[in-house]
């Protein structure tokens, strides 16, 4: 039976122990039993709603030709303007919205929209002549810029009259909330929060281990250290947590931030020394984050699964595989005869591997050698320099070529174009004992490329390093990011010499 050495192991694992794998308090199935997240994807949809109806309705009172224009037009600027907005935050809402606050961010967002609009136009007019459509938006400055003031009057209304809801809404019905802290600086927030219904944030609770400076008769109980959050978000709803400074150390505050947004919680910081609502770049004064009440307050990044643009990637996800599928389909085929001529029936390898939220699933690729048995498939950690490797495996591995049949496992929704990449559950079991964040990485779906890979760490490379950049990919995860990473893949395949 083949046995794996603790040389075949990465860089920094050798010599670990096999006892069960620690689990966090983040736990790795909490997102799918987890609260709505603030505001759900009511509010998001609602301001998406907002901006398309203001475009359209811009685009028809601007140009000529009437409503059958504007809808051609739309349909080419709506999904960049929405991309833009998406990316630069639009569709957050704010703990103190105000569309005179969002407008500088719409007006420069949708004037890229409609020059990126309007350029695409003209390329496809120039390339597929004579069969491009008309024109539909006019290379007129003059329309051009009725276009974006019309569109961000529409826009400006519409929101301010969602905002308007939102803040009556809040008032009936304020959320339930948690303050991490119950200091100084808790204790204001807490009171501010009581008196001020408008934010929509109830207290019910304080989480500190040491609640030493906290007076007997304070409105807002002492709930217990961060251990309790596993218990009490789901129980009492909690959709919404603040840090504050001076009660929880910062690894109890990493833990409890890790915890709440696993459970799809919105996370505010505010911290106690003054100042920080704002940041000196390039000799100029630049406000940061939101206020509440006057505090300072950033928001912390959320679980990318509980974003809108989420849906987008998925919906990109299912769009490329599938493309990808019919149009590598010569390909696909090229690999499975030169796999089926070396090695013999059976083109199509299939290994079990971790993927969200620690789920079992199988993974495809083209085999490139045999495995002595399951064992040895399961535990095995790398076989670039295997002697059975024939030339046609070493070179669907050196090109990566053996992966694209996970663009079945994409189109499925077990994968993603880009995550954190599958690991086999005994792999798994050994990295999370040597790196206590290594679970972590099962917050999103895994990827058949990654944050990791397209900066070299992959085949016998550091776990460490792979754990760390996986994790930073997720807490800073964005359309624009996914889209760099496949783009840099390429040049990344090309370099590699295969694992």
């Amino acid at each position: 039976m083949t046995t794996i050495d603790n040389e075949e192991l990465p860089t920094g694992v050798r010599a670990v122990g096999l006892a069960p794998a620690r689990r966090h308090g983040s736990g790795l199935s909490s997102a799918a039993n987890s609260p709505a997240v603030h505001g759900g994807t009511g509010i998001p949809a609602t301001l998406l709603g907002v901006d398309a109806v203001a475009a359209l309705g811009a685009l028809a009172i601007v140009l000529p030709g009437g409503l059958a224009v504007a809808v051609r037009a739309a349909c080419g600027l709506l999904p960049v303007l929405v991309l833009m907005y998406s990316s630069g935050g639009q569709y957050r809402l704010r703990l103190a919205p105000s569309v005179l606050d969002e407008l500088p961010g719409l007006a420069g967002r949708a004037t890229i929209a409609i020059s990126f609009a309007l350029t695409l136009e003209r390329c496809l007019q120039t390339f597929l002549l004579p069969f491009a459509l008309p024109t539909s938006i006019p290379a007129d400055i003059k329309i051009l810029i009725a276009l974006l003031v019309c569109h961000l009057t529409l826009d400006g209304i519409g929101r301010a009259l969602v905002y308007s809801a939102v803040r009556a809404h809040r008032r009936r019905a304020p959320r339930p909330t948690l303050i991490a802290g119950a200091g100084h600086v808790g204790q204001r927030i807490a009171a501010a929060l009581l008196e001020h219904p408008e934010y929509g944030l109830r207290p019910v609770g304080f989480i500190d281990p040491d609640p030493i400076f906290l007076p007997a008769d304070f409105p807002v109980p002492v709930l217990g250290g961060p251990d309790v959050l596993v218990r009490e978000l789901p129980r009492r709803g909690i959709r919404d947590v603040i840090l504050t400074s001076g009660g929880v150390d910062d690894e109890r505050s990493a833990q409890m931030l890790r915890t709440s947004t696993d459970f799809g919680c919105d996370v505010w910081f505010v911290p106690g020394f003054p100042d920080y609502g704002a940041f000196e770049h390039n000799g100029r004064r630049t406000a940061v984050g939101d206020h509440l009440w006057g505090f300072p307050c950033l928001r912390l990044g959320s679980s990318p699964m509980h974003r809108p643009s989420w849906a987008v990637k998925r919906a990109g996800d299912a769009c490329f595989a599938g493309v990808g599928l019919l149009l590598l389909s010569p390909v696909l085929l090229c690999c499975a005869i030169a796999v089926r001529l070396e090695g013999g029936p059976g083109v199509i390898f299939r290994q079990e591997r971790v993927g969200l939220d620690g789920q079992n699933f199988t993974v495809l690729k083209f085999r490139t050698l045999r495995p002595a048995d399951e064992h040895e498939s399961a535990t095995r950690w790398n076989i670039a320099h295997d002697n059975r490797l024939g030339p046609v495996g070493r070179f669907l591995r050196r090109t990566s070529l053996d992966e694209l049949p996970q663009l079945w496992n994409v189109l499925r929704g077990e994968m993603s174009l880009v995550g954190p990449r599958p690991e086999r559950p005994y792999f798994v079991m050994r990295f999370a004992q040597a790196y206590p964040r290594y679970r972590e990485r099962h917050r999103v779906p895994v990827g058949l490329t990654g944050f990791a890979q397209v900066n070299g760490l992959r085949g016998d490379t550091s776990i460490e390093d792979r754990t760390r950049f996986d994790n930073y990919y997720i807490d800073s995860w964005s359309l624009w990011q996914d889209v760099k990473i496949l783009l840099r893949t390429v040049l990344a395949v090309l370099r590699t010499d295969g694992s």
